[in-house]
């Protein structure tokens, strides 16, 4: 019976040191854990919308004034559009005003009319200023159909400039209608042009 107590008595001392063991690995537990970091980082640029006209000269012939204008007369001057940006646009415009400002503008039927007319290729320039007319080598397309003068935002289609670092070779074409009359003669309007890009839609990025 000496022999039972003893070995009974090994057990459970055996026991209590593994209880022992598993309560110490449970303290651990509670004062630690497993971590980890990462980290990424993404550049983000701005696009650039910049919409230019040609410099003064044969990119530009809009500054260049006409006189002595008699109906059935023609005024033809080219201009070039370039998108410099890096951006695609949705549309561009084009307002013209008058100041000083006369009939010669603001008669819709019988004061100047005009039309705008592009060129897949730079417009060849023939005759000396102020008196310049154009031909096309290339392809030529409707930009603005023929009109009175003034006009706000009036839509211009068919442009290659609509696209990032395209250009449009345009011809202005003002035209004094046979229909004006006597009271037309020694009037001057003076004619800016506005051309206005807008922005592509906005898109996912």
């Amino acid at each position: 019976m000496g022999l039972n107590l003893k070995s009974t008595s090994s057990k459970v001392l055996a026991s209590a040191a593994l209880l022992a063991a598993a309560a110490g690995v449970a303290g651990m537990g509670t004062y630690g854990g497993f971590t980890t970091t990462t980290s990424a980082s993404a550049d983000v640029k701005a696009g650039t919308v910049k919409f230019e006209v040609g410099a003064a000269g044969a990119n530009n012939r809009l500054s260049v004034a006409a006189s002595g204008a008699v109906p059935g007369d023609t005024i033809q001057r080219a201009v070039t559009l370039t998108n410099s940006g890096d951006q695609n646009l949705a549309s561009i415009t084009l307002t013209t005003a008058a100041s000083p400002s006369s009939k010669l503008d603001t008669d819709p039927v019988s004061g100047l009319q005009m039309q705008v007319d592009a060129c897949s290729v730079p417009w060849t320039e023939a005759g000396t200023s102020p008196s310049f007319t154009y031909t096309c080598s290339g392809v030529t397309t409707a930009v603005l159909g023929t009109r009175a003068v003034v006009g706000t935002k009036m839509p211009l289609t068919n442009l290659a400039s609509v696209t990032a670092t395209k250009s449009d070779f345009l011809r202005v074409l003002l035209t004094v209608p046979g229909t004006a009359d006597n009271t037309f003669q020694g009037l001057n309007s003076t004619l800016s042009f506005s051309f206005d890009a807008v922005q592509r839609s906005a898109a996912s990025k």
